[in-house]
């Protein structure tokens, strides 16, 4: 297993991300970059380009939301198997269920019980003004739930909950 920072504010993870998708990255990609950066996991700048096609639904095919594409991204890194080991490997199966997790959450708390991003940004124009601002609000939901998911999973300390 890589190394991990063991306590971590989630609201810093979700201003990071909110602020990563502000400052130039798409959703996917600031999301992995604040996941990165905040556990300061040993891996390479490579694991945010490796999350650039999967930006704007994937690809602008705007299949699923980027933000909870990032977000499968960052759970695979860590909870991901890096060997062969078939559909019932524990490593692989325990990584499928807090992707479904992060999944059915997203869907249920993003305001229209979607992940398909057409269906998340039909009403507005691309890239500009509240379709912006509604993509940074669901990269920080996201990146929030993910870290929750890597803290509760891992036994770590998120700081915001420190007396």
């Amino acid at each position: 297993m890589m190394n991990i920072k063991k306590e971590v504010s989630v609201k810093k993870i979700i201003t990071d991300a909110e602020n990563n998708f502000r400052n130039g990255f798409f959703c996917c990609e600031a999301l992995v970059a604040a996941i990165r950066d905040n556990f300061e996991l040993d891996v390479p700048d490579q694991v945010i380009a490796m999350a650039s096609g999967m930006a704007v639904g994937a690809g602008k095919s705007g299949c699923m939301c980027g933000a909870v594409n990032g977000g499968i991204l960052a759970l695979g890194l860590i909870f991901g198997r890096t060997q062969q080991g078939g559909p019932q490997d524990p490593k692989v199966v325990k990584c499928m269920a807090l992707t479904h997790e992060l999944h059915e959450w997203f869907r249920e708390n993003n305001g229209k019980n979607s992940v398909c991003c057409r269906v998340l940004t039909r009403e507005f124009d691309m890239g500009k003004g509240e379709h912006k601002e509604q993509c940074i609000r669901y990269t920080g939901l996201c990146a929030g739930k993910v870290a929750e998911i890597i803290i509760r999973e891992l036994g770590l300390t998120n700081l915001d909950e420190q007396a």
